[in-house]
């Protein structure tokens, strides 16, 4: 244990690292039980380690933690509310709640009794959060107290009716917490349970994709199960694990990726209420913490902040997650003394994911070579003006060779017939355009991941690039049609067009607009307009006022020219703006502020 208060550390003892083959072989063993039992969920795995373990804490805040026991009784108070409400099999229920104990036992419960738990991102607002609502339609809304001002700014937007429930204030008219106190929380019945099953919905979470407003991806029960164990095989979790999770609960990689691979495993999970550089390795030794769950931005955060006395005092020994970049990999490893890093590739929605179990800087994955025959994944080569894939004489698609950039594609199916699940979105027009037809036989179908990547000659994937309409900042997807329509609904916008630009030693693109204005344009005003319309994430960085955005070549083709330009005011006669991240305000943005901004003395 570490001791922060004495200095005493008790360092682990060095662990011999199994072969690749196996880790997958692990990984691939305990998934396989899964169809098996066809009527057993997630919320049954947390019943049989209460059952094995009932003291033995699950999970763990700042300020409450839950044993195993605790756990599993209130997942049942969850299970009873929604049925004491009249949620039957297949109805929706929102959840617009922030990090903590409770997120996780509601929607393990919710969804143990047939309804469909969307999670809402806690950092939408006005017509973004609207939006959301209305594509799950859900019957009930809980809410935090805390943000109950956040659903407020939806409802002039709601087309849906839902009836709202309050968490965290016992005072409130339709409080859940006094409801959930007045159910029982003994095992549910064979009647309570009723015909759920891994093949029914369990969640619906929101992805950008690569174009559009954000969709609400379909996640069934067999996939949370899935992802669970073949974590907790990949990870080698154990019941002594302790797994660090700064990562909004909301999205699949920290609400269900790292949570559910610690339990099923019948280890613990620190759930902290989001990253912060100054507290994260403070937070992982006071809570002893032995494995913890990154995207590449948060790596790049901690190797930017100065140095902590907690640092390199944890007993880490693995670290899961996605998006550390080649150019990082090495010194976050070193400085923060890291033994071993299990990269991943994978999509919401998406049918098939990539794994570096051998810590190969840099590289995003590879399909398993024990798996390649049942998850069959593939580049394609893209028309670079049009964006779609290229086909041969025969109408087919082509293949990349190594080392040349194109989209990646899944094939479709189930394991047995060669292809993973596609699950889809609550939209079918929208599941129909992530699918691609006739690629490499007629008749086949393959799913769209929208990512540029490229492989190597050892087998290993490399992340190039999004493409679409889409770009990603701060961790999260941008839709750039919902910033236009923000921008625009602005006074004195005339038209506008948002794109990425990249800048040196970040992650991602930050967003920048060009905008045509007219003399009712006030650039002073328009901060507190995005603010009620865009997330933090999604407002944009940089603005360009530009004359015009000419109408003779596609919007495309447009966005590529400017992307192209990016935002350097010696190369840009058009007047530009930066987004002061300290007042919030749009301030001209000088050849001095350009020149601070690229070398990373202003943190964007």
């Amino acid at each position: 244990m570490n001791d922060m208060t004495t200095g005493v550390i008790e360092q682990p003892k060095a662990a011999r690292v199994p072969s690749a083959s196996k880790i997958w072989l692990t990984a691939i063993e305990l998934t396989a039980r899964i169809e098996t039992l066809p009527g057993r969920l997630f919320a049954d795995v947390i019943d049989d380690w209460a059952r094995r373990q009932p003291d033995r804490v699950a999970l763990v805040t700042d300020d409450a933690s839950l044993d195993y026991d605790g756990l599993a009784r209130r997942i049942n108070r969850y299970a009873r509310w929604a049925r004491s409400v009249g949620v039957a099999k297949g109805d929706t229920v929102g959840l617009i709640m922030p990090n903590g104990i409770d997120y996780v036992a509601a929607w393990l419960g919710i969804s143990r009794v047939g309804g469909v738990v969307t999670l809402l991102n806690t950092k939408l607002l006005g017509q973004s959060l609207a939006h959301c609502i209305d594509v799950a339609a859900p019957s009930h809304i809980i809410v935090a107290h805390d943000l109950a001002e956040t659903l407020e700014s939806a409802k002039p937007h709601l087309k849906t009716e839902a009836k709202i429930w309050t968490h965290g204030d016992a005072r409130s008219e339709r409080a859940i917490d006094v409801a959930l106190a007045a159910l029982d929380d003994a095992p549910l019945s064979p009647e309570e349970h009723g015909e759920v099953t891994i093949n029914d919905r369990a969640l619906l979470i929101y992805t950008s994709g690569t174009t559009g407003l954000p969709k609400a991806a379909s996640i069934s029960h067999r996939r949370i199960l899935n992802w669970g164990f073949w974590f907790a095989g990949l990870t080698g979790a154990t019941p002594q694990d302790r797994l660090y999770d700064c990562l909004p609960l909301f999205h699949s990689v920290g609400g269900i990726v790292a949570p559910c691979s610690m339990l099923a495993a019948g280890g613990a999970v620190v759930i902290a209420d989001k990253f912060s550089a100054s507290n994260f390795w403070p937070d992982v030794v006071r809570h002893d913490c032995t494995l913890f769950q990154y995207i590449g931005e948060l790596c790049r955060y901690l190797l930017k902040a100065p140095p902590s006395e907690y640092e390199n005092r944890h007993r880490l020994r693995l670290v899961c997650g996605n998006g550390l970049r080649g150019d990082i990999w090495e010194d976050f490893q070193t400085r923060f003394a890291i033994p071993r890093i299990l990269e991943f590739y994978a999509a919401t929605e998406g049918n098939f994911s990539l794994f570096n179990v051998e810590g190969q800087p840099g590289a995003i994955g590879r399909v398993p070579p024990l798996l390649a025959h049942r998850f069959p994944a593939s580049l394609v080569k893209l028309d670079p003006d049009s964006g779609a894939p290229l086909r041969d004489e025969e109408g087919l698609c082509i293949a990349c060779a190594r080392g040349e950039a194109g989209e990646a594609v899944g094939r479709i199916g189930t394991a047995d017939q060669g292809g993973g699940r596609f699950e889809g979105y609550t939209d079918a027009g929208e599941t129909e355009r992530k699918i691609l037809r006739d690629v490499f036989a007629k008749g086949d179908a393959w799913f769209r991941t929208g990512d540029l990547m490229r492989l190597d000659g050892k087998g290993f994937f490399h992340f190039v690039d999004r493409i679409g309409d889409t770009f990603r900042w701060k961790g999260e997807n941008v839709a750039t049609s919902e910033v236009n329509d923000a921008v625009r609904d602005f006074a004195g916008v005339v038209d506008a067009t948002t794109y990425g630009v990249s800048i040196p030693g970040a992650d991602g693109r930050a967003g920048m607009s060009a905008i045509v204005v007219n003399e009712g344009f006030d650039i002073a005003a328009l901060p507190a307009h995005l603010a009620q319309r865009l997330p933090a994430y999604a407002r944009p960085v940089f603005v360009r006022l530009s004359h015009e955005l000419d109408a003779t070549e596609t919007f495309k083709q447009k966005k590529a020219d400017l992307a192209r330009e990016g935002f350097d005011p010696g190369a840009i006669t058009d007047p530009l703006f930066l987004l002061d991240p300290k007042t919030g305000a749009y301030v001209a943005l000088t050849s001095e502020a350009y020149a601070q901004v690229v070398d990373g003395s202003v943190r964007l």
